[in-house]
Formats: structure tokens, C-alpha cells, sequence
């Protein structure tokens, strides 16, 4: 007695899963290159693994050519059924599709990320989804995300500050990315500090930062070092470099090359 409820236990709980997994699935975008493995429930014959054609359609066993390109998943599978039940070939046909590779949904993550590549998009996904795909932001990623698309035969940009989605919980920014979308992390802008300080070198230029606190990035003034004189070579947009006499609280822009005096006295 108490096999047989830990069986039907365990065969509850396999339904239960295979039905979530088939309702992730039924959200698939099916287009060509992707691989599916057809099914229809007490119909071996019918079964059939078939790759979408470029022209988004399969060849199916007694109805020929099925367009099923820009149909989800659970849509193809009534269509089919439909017209095996309209050609008279079966009674109230139970069909199921099950996709093997899914090659026609995919956005490319690209930049500063853990793991660039391509990616399945298996179901409905948002910006924070892909990136998560993708391993996250990597340490020398920025804020600033682009995401390129293609609309109405026309490349279209869009900027997607993160830390409005991950610090002010602006979820709308949250974009939801499609295939064929190319999701690319800008690495993170920077900053120079060289002269009397602890340690010369480029750094990660954070949001509003300050001289002062460039110079404790760069691990605080030398012996030798003073915050008196300290310049700021700036690059304007004409690429001439200008140089300014920089105050503690000045804000830094991005490239900024700080040159900190060595003391007099």
C-alpha cells in the first residue's frame, strides 16, 4: 500500500512538473531553424522530429505544409491539430510540440558581461533576465546598457540606465528584449590620477564623484603630496585639452587626468 502511494505520489509530481515545463514552453515563439519534436497522444506514426523551414514552415504527415513561423508554441499545436480533425483524419487530436533547438529566438549579450554570447530566448524575457543569462555585469561593466533591434527594417537604439531599474526600482526601464536584439554592457567609464599619491593609475569613475575622492581612490596624498594646486586635464569636444585648477568638492568627468603637485615646504 505504501509503494503504491509513493508511486502515485511521484507520478503527481512528474505531471506537475511537466506541465510547467510545457507551460514555459507554450510561450516560445516558433521561427525558422528551430527544431521540434512533434507528438500526437496515442499516434506513434504522427511522430516526427522536423526543422522550420527559412519560409517559417514544416511538412507534417497527411497535411502537408503547416505555416507555423511567428506562432507560439501552443498555438502550432492547435493549428495542427485542427487540421488533422478538419482533413478527417482524427477525432479531437491531442498534440504536442516539444522544441528541440531553439535557433530562431536568440539575443546576442555582448560587452561587459561574465559570459558574452548568444542565448535561447525559451519564453518571455526582460532586460535583467538576459543579463542574468549572461553571467551579470562584469567588475569593469558601467551602468549604462544599449540595446539594438530591428524595427520596421530599420535599426533602432535604445539606453537603459540599470541603476534606475536595480536601485530606484523603475521596473518599466526593464525592458523586454526579442530575438535578434543585441543586448551590449558599456564598460564603466574611468578616471587618471598620477603625481604625489599613494597610487597612480586609472580607476572606475563612480557617479558624482569628487576630487577629494579620486584622491582616496588613488590611496591618499604621498608624503611629498599636496592638496594645494591640484589640476585637472580635461579633453572638451574639440578634442583640445584644457587645464584646470581643481577644487576638492570639483565633480569629475569621465577621463579626466588628475595631476596632484608635490608640496613645497
Amino acid at each position: 500500500m505504501m509503494n503504491k502511494m509513493i508511486r502515485w505520489l511521484f507520478t503527481a509530481l512528474l505531471v506537475m512538473v511537466m506541465a510547467g515545463v510545457h507551460a514555459a514552453e507554450s510561450d516560445t515563439v516558433l521561427g525558422p531553424g528551430d527544431v521540434l519534436k512533434i507528438s500526437v497522444f496515442e499516434q506513434p506514426d504522427l511522430s516526427l522530429e522536423v526543422r522550420v523551414s527559412e519560409s517559417g514552415t514544416i511538412t507534417y504527415p497527411l497535411i502537408g505544409e503547416v505555416q507555423i513561423g511567428g506562432e507560439s508554441t501552443a498555438a502550432a499545436e492547435r493549428k495542427i491539430a485542427s487540421m488533422l480533425e478538419r482533413g478527417g483524419y482524427l477525432k479531437n487530436p491531442h498534440v504536442n510540440i516539444i522544441v528541440a533547438q531553439l535557433q530562431s529566438q536568440q539575443v546576442s549579450v555582448l560587452g561587459q558581461v561574465n559570459r558574452p554570447g548568444r542565448y535561447p530566448l525559451d519564453s518571455a524575457r526582460t532586460l535583467a533576465d538576459v543579463l542574468a543569462l549572461a553571467g551579470g555585469v562584469a567588475l569593469d561593466g558601467g551602468d549604462f546598457i544599449t540595446v539594438l533591434r530591428n524595427k520596421d527594417d530599420t535599426v533602432v537604439r535604445e539606453e537603459v540606465d540599470l541603476t534606475q531599474i536595480m536601485h530606484k526600482g523603475i521596473l518599466e526601464r526593464n525592458i523586454k528584449i526579442n530575438g535578434g536584439d543585441i543586448v551590449y554592457v558599456e564598460r564603466s567609464p574611468r578616471f587618471y590620477i598620477y603625481g604625489e599619491v599613494q597610487r597612480p593609475s586609472q580607476y572606475k569613475l563612480e557617479r558624482n564623484m569628487t576630487v577629494l575622492q579620486a584622491l582616496s581612490t588613488g590611496g591618499g596624498l604621498s608624503l611629498r603630496g599636496t592638496e594645494r594646486g591640484i589640476k585637472i586635464k580635461r579633453q572638451d569636444d574639440n578634442g583640445v585639452i584644457q587645464i584646470i585648477d581643481a577644487r576638492p568638492d570639483d565633480l569629475l568627468k569621465p577621463n579626466d587626468v588628475v595631476y596632484v603637485k608635490e608640496s613645497l615646504f
